[in-house]
C-alpha cells in the first residue's frame, strides 16, 4: 500500500493574484504551558457495526462457519455437482459437535414463529452424494463476506471438523476456487474421516494469480457418501502472525494512526438488544468450538471469534491501553435490571473479567486467560460501567453505577470509574458516587463542530471528573441515524474532516482535562447491505482498505503533538487552532484548521524562545472542493503532502490554503 501521507503534489488554492482572508493574528507564549497533553489522547472506539469484526478486522474469509446464522437454511452456503453428480446440503441437529455451538437467537422470523424463537439448537451441515466421481465432485461452497480474497504466493489456513457416514474414508478435496468453478487457485486433500468428529487442517498455498474476491471455497468428495461438517474456517496471513488474527492491512492502517488506547467491546455491543444478546464475555474466550456466537443489534449474527483476548491482543499489538467496557444491566430494549440482589451476578461477572485481564495466575480468571494462551496480565487503568446511558429513562442508572463503582473500587482501588451519562444529559447525571471520568459522545452537523469548537470546553469545571469523548465524528448534512444517509457513500468527505479537525484542535487545546478521545464508527464495510452507520473511518472489501480525509487528519494530529499544551491568543477573526511543545525535543507543534472556502493569511508570532530553526515542516491536507472524498476506488483523491517553510522566524506570516487541516512543525528552544 502506497503511504497515505505521500509527498506528491496536491491541489493548493494560493497564487500571488489570491483574494486572501482577513489576517488573523496568532500569538504563542512558548514558555507558558498553561497545561498537560494527556499521553492518552488519541485512541480507538470499536463495537461491531458495518461487519467491523465479521467480515471486516477479524480475518476469518468464512462467513457462518458454524452454520448458525439462519436457523432453516444454510446461508452463504451452496451445494457443488459437478458432471454427473447428484448432491444435497441440509442442516441437521442429530448427533452436533457439541453443546454449545447454538443458535440461541434466531434472525429468521420463520423459526422464531414455528419454534419460540429461543430454542438452542446445534447445526452442522449434511453433505449426502448420491453420485460423485474424480470427474464430477460433490460438496460445499461458502461465499465469503462478499466473496473470498485471493492473493498471490499466499498461504491460506483451512480447517474444518468432520464425521461421515459408515464406509466413507475421503478423501475430502479442499480449494479456492473462482465463484463460477472454473479455475482453482489452491487446493489440497484431507483424509482419514470417521464415523467420530474429528478436526482437520491443512495449508493452501497460491501461485502467481491476479488478485479476485470473485471466489469461493469449496469442500468436496470424488464417491458417493454422506459427510457432516462444522466449524469450517478459512484464514489468511495474519497481523504478527497470530493464530485467529487480524487481517494485515487494516492493522496496518490502525498501527499508522499511533493509538494510545482501545475502548472495547465499546458501544452498543456492550449491552445488546436484551439480556441475551449483550457482550457475554465468558461465552468469548476458549477454544471457536466452544464459543456459540450471538446476535449483533446491528441486524447480522456475531460469530464471537473476535472474543475478549482478541481485543486485549489487538492492544497489544499495537501498544493501546485497554479502556475496558463492561455490561451494567441495560438493554438497548430499554429493560434493565434493578439495582440490589438481581444486579448483583452482572457485577460479579465484571469484577470477573476485570480479574482475566489483569489477575495473575494464581487468580482463577488470571490461570484462564494463561490456559487461554496469555499468561502475563494486561495492563489496565479505566472500565467502563455500560454504555450511553442516558437512554435508560428509568433513572436506575445512579443505583447501578454505584453498586459496580463500589465493588470494583473495594477490589481494585487503583482503576478509575468512567460513567456513560455525560455533562450533556445533566439531568440524568449520577449524584452518589463521583466518577474518576464521564464518557460524552458527539455526533454533529459539520457546520456545528466549525461553530462550537472554539467555546465549547471552556464551560467544564476542571475540578470536575476528567472528560473521555469516548465516540465522536462530524457528518456533512445528513444525520447519521436518517434513512437517507445510507444512500450517501460510507465514508464522509473533507467537509467532515475539517469539522473533525476543528473539534481535535478543541479537544486537544483542553487535554487537561479531556484524558481520551476517539472517533467513531471506526470501521464499515463498503459491500451493499454490510453498512448499518456512516460516517466511518476507514472503508474497506475483501481485497482492498482506505481511509477518508477524516482518517489521515487523525493522523495529523496523533502523530504530531507535544506534551505541554501553551499559552495562545487569537485574534480578528477566530480560527481553529492549537499549539502544543514536546518538552524533551523543543518541537512546537502548530496545528490550524481553515474551514472557509478562501485563503487565511495568519500573522504568527512566537515569545519566549531563545532560538527558533528557520525551517519548519508544514503537513497539509487539502482538496480543491470540500465534498472530495476517498472510496475503494479512488483511495488517495484527498491526501496530506509535506513540504518545508523557509525563512522562519520569531514573527512571521503564512497562507493557509482553502478547505485545509495544516500541521506546522517548528524547531525551538526555550530560554
Amino acid at each position: 500500500m502506497n503511504s497515505i501521507f505521500s509527498t506528491l503534489p496536491i491541489f493548493l488554492a494560493l497564487s500571488v493574484a489570491s483574494a486572501v482572508a482577513e489576517d488573523t493574528a496568532l500569538v504563542v507564549d512558548a514558555d507558558q504551558p498553561i497545561g498537560k497533553v494527556s499521553p492518552l489522547h488519541y485512541g480507538l472506539m470499536t463495537e461491531e457495526i458495518n461487519h467491523s469484526y465479521d467480515g471486516g478486522l477479524y480475518a476469518e474469509l468464512v462467513q457462518n462457519r458454524a452454520f448458525l446464522d439462519n436457523a432453516g437454511r444454510p446461508v452463504h452456503w451452496s451445494v457443488v455437482q459437478g458432471p454427473g453428480a447428484a448432491a444435497t446440503i441440509t442442516l441437521d441437529r442429530a448427533a452436533p459437535l457439541n453443546d454449545i455451538l447454538t443458535n440461541s437467537l434466531r434472525l429468521d422470523a420463520a423459526y422464531d414463529e414455528e419454534e419460540g424463537g429461543r430454542a438452542r439448537r446445534p447445526n452442522s451441515l449434511r453433505l449426502d452424494a448420491a453420485t460423485a466421481s474424480k470427474s464430477g465432485l460433490a460438496g460445499i461452497a461458502n461465499d465469503g463476506y462478499w466473496g473470498i480474497p485471493v492473493k498471490p504466493h499466499t498461504k491460506y489456513r483451512a480447517s474444518f471438523y468432520a464425521r461421515a457416514a459408515a464406509g466413507f474414508k475421503g478423501p475430502i478435496k479442499v480449494a479456492i476456487e473462482s465463484d463460477d468453478g472454473v479455475t482453482t487457485f489452491a487446493e489440497a486433500k484431507v483424509s482419514g474421516i470417521g464415523a467420530g468428529w474429528k478436526l482437520h487442517t491443512v495449508t493452501l498455498k497460491t501461485g502467481n494469480v491476479t488478485p479476485t474476491a470473485k471466489a469461493r471455497l469449496v469442500l468436496s468428495i470424488n464417491r458417493p457418501g454422506t459427510v457432516w461438517f462444522d466449524l469450517v474456517s478459512l484464514f489468511p496471513p495474519t497481523y504478527h502472525n497470530r493464530p485467529n488474527g487480524n487481517r494485515v492491512d487494516i492493522m496496518q492502517m490502525l498501527a499508522g494512526m499511533k493509538p494510545s488506547f482501545l475502548r472495547f467491546p465499546g458501544g452498543n455491543y456492550v449491552e445488546g438488544d436484551t439480556f441475551e444478546s449483550r457482550f457475554d464475555w465468558k461465552k468469548t474466550i476458549g477454544p471457536l468450538a466452544r464459543r456459540p456466537g450471538h446476535a449483533c443489534c446491528w441486524g447480522y449474527r456475531s460469530s464471537d471469534g473476535f472474543g475478549l483476548l482478541e481485543f486485549l491482543d489487538w492492544c497489544e499489538d499495537l501498544k493501546m491501553e485497554p479502556v475496558l467496557a463492561v455490561y451494567a444491566g441495560y438493554n438497548l430494549n430499554h429493560t434493565h435490571i434493578d439495582a440490589g440482589p438481581a444486579l448483583q451476578p452482572c457485577v460479579q461477572d465484571a469484577l470477573d473479567e476485570i480479574e482475566y485481564v489483569t489477575g495473575d495466575t494464581s487468580t482463577q480468571w488470571g490461570a484462564e486467560r494463561a490456559k487461554d494462551g496469555h499468561p502475563a496480565p494486561f495492563k489496565l487503568t479505566y472500565v467502563e460501567i455500560g454504555n450511553e446511558d442516558e437512554f435508560d429513562r428509568s433513572g436506575s442508572y445512579d443505583a447501578r453505577f454505584a453498586q459496580f463503582y463500589d465493588a470494583i473500587k473495594a477490589k481494585y482501588p487503583n482503576l478509575k470509574c468512567i460513567s456513560t451519562i455525560g455533562t450533556e444529559h445533566r439531568s440524568q447525571m449520577i449524584h452518589s458516587r463521583k466518577p474518576d471520568v464521564i464518557d460524552e459522545h458527539y455526533y454533529s452537523a459539520a457546520a456545528d463542530f466549525d461553530r462550537d469548537s472554539p467555546a465549547h470546553w471552556d464551560k467544564y469545571d476542571r475540578n470536575g471528573p476528567e472528560i473521555f469523548v469516548g465516540e465522536w465524528a462530524a457528518y456533512e448534512d445528513t444525520k447519521p441515524w436518517e434513512t437517507p444517509s445510507r444512500k450517501l457513500p460510507p465514508t464522509p468527505s473533507l467537509k467532515a474532516a475539517l469539522a473533525d479537525a476543528a473539534w481535535m484542535a478543541a479537544m486537544e487545546r483542553h487535554s487537561d482535562l479531556i484524558v481520551m478521545q476517539c472517533y467513531a464508527p471506526l470501521f464499515v464495510n463498503v459491500n451493499p447491505g454490510a453498512r448499518q452507520w456512516r460516517p466511518d473511518l476507514i472503508g474497506y472489501d475483501a481485497l482492498n482498505v482506505y481511509g477518508s480525509p477524516s482518517y489521515p487528519a487523525i493522523r495529523m494530529f496523533s502523530q504530531n503533538h507535544g506534551d505541554a499544551i501553551l499559552k495562545t491568543t487569537v485574534a480578528n477573526p477566530p480560527l481553529h487552532y492549537s499549539v502544543t511543545k514536546d518538552a524533551k525535543t523543543g518541537d512546537i507543534y502548530l496545528k490550524i484548521v481553515n474551514t472557509q472556502s478562501t485563503p487565511k493569511l495568519v500573522e504568527i508570532t512566537l515569545r519566549g524562545l531563545a532560538s527558533l530553526a528557520p525551517d519548519a515542516t508544514a503537513i497539509t491536507l487539502s482538496a480543491p472542493g470540500s465534498g472530495d472524498s476517498n472510496s475503494i476506488d479512488d483511495p488517495a483523491r484527498v491526501v496530506p503532502v509535506t513540504t518545508t517553510v523557509r525563512n522562519i522566524k520569531p514573527a512571521f506570516t503564512h497562507t493557509f490554503a482553502p478547505w485545509s487541516i495544516t500541521v506546522l512543525r517548528l524547531k525551538g528552544v526555550s530560554l
